[in-house]
């Protein structure tokens, strides 16, 4: 067996000897598209990881998260368009250019200083491109539409189109939930599909101002938390003996808030 040192060449040569004509046949179909998906996927169980602080498991989905990126520079490498060289001088260049109050003669005191920096030094990047009229042209379509929607919102923001308090957000949010109870009386399948995408508008409207916590981590913690209380519901079901599956209403909510009354005295 031959011998691969812990390094990002060694990674780059098996995924060359897996492209090979004699390599793996499942590894020579992928496209840089048809691995999109595989990528996703990765990023999205590095992100669960983080969030559980589940060590062992964060520096496994590295590995698969750095395989999936090498795969996307073998890909590029096959068709000459650029080679893992190239992406290395890429981002060294960019961090260097864009820490200038650490490489260069820029000052920043404070994060807030320094993102205002970035901003600078990225628009003089872009100060030739003929990138739109809009200043929300600088926000990449391929987001998620919740990160999508969180990072329209605070490019909006840059220019003083935002609200001055959360409970305004408030006000709207429940104007938005008037809407979708009006829309559902009306039976206008449209009108709900809208008003319900408004309300989940207005809702990452007030995560974004409150400057804690994303969106998506938002929604990343409500997910386990959901989780994580309906399998402790379903170990009580089978601890009385009661049946799960078709269990009535009011006997879910029976067990459902003995989980939360657990979670209180734990």
């Amino acid at each position: 067996m031959e011998n691969y040192p812990a390094n990002a060449e060694s990674l780059m040569a098996i995924l060359r000897r897996l492209r090979a004509p004699d390599g793996c046949p499942w590894d020579r179909e992928q496209t840089r598209h048809s691995l999109v998906r595989h990528l996703e996927g990765e990023c999205a169980e590095l992100i669960c990881a983080i969030e559980k602080d589940d060590i062992p498991n964060i520096c496994e989905e590295l590995g698969d998260v750095l395989m999936n990126l090498f795969f996307q520079v073998t890909v590029a490498e096959e068709k000459g368009e650029f080679t893992l060289e190239d992406v290395w001088r890429g981002i060294i260049d960019k961090m260097i250019r864009r820490h200038a109050h650490v490489f260069g003669t820029e000052h920043a005191a404070d994060a807030g200083e320094v993102a205002a920096l970035w901003q600078k030094i990225k628009a003089q990047e872009h100060a030739g491109d003929d990138r739109g009229k809009s200043r929300l042209d600088q926000v990449k379509p391929s987001l998620s539409p919740l990160d999508r929607a969180e990072k329209l919102q605070k490019t909006a923001a840059k220019s003083g189109f935002d609200w001055d308090s959360a409970p305004q957000i408030m006000d709207k949010i429940a104007e938005e939930c008037d809407e979708v109870r009006e829309a559902l009386a009306n039976g206008d399948d449209a009108q709900i599909d809208e008003e319900l995408g408004d309300l989940l508008f207005a809702v990452v409207n007030l995560i974004r101002f409150r400057k804690r916590e994303t969106a998506a981590g938002s929604l990343r913690k409500a997910n386990m938390k959901f989780e994580n209380r309906f399998r402790r519901m379903e170990e009580l079901f089978e601890a009385s003996g009661e049946k799960f599956d078709g269990a009535s209403p009011e006997t879910f909510d029976r067990f459902w808030e003995a989980v939360k009354a657990q979670e209180r005295e734990s």
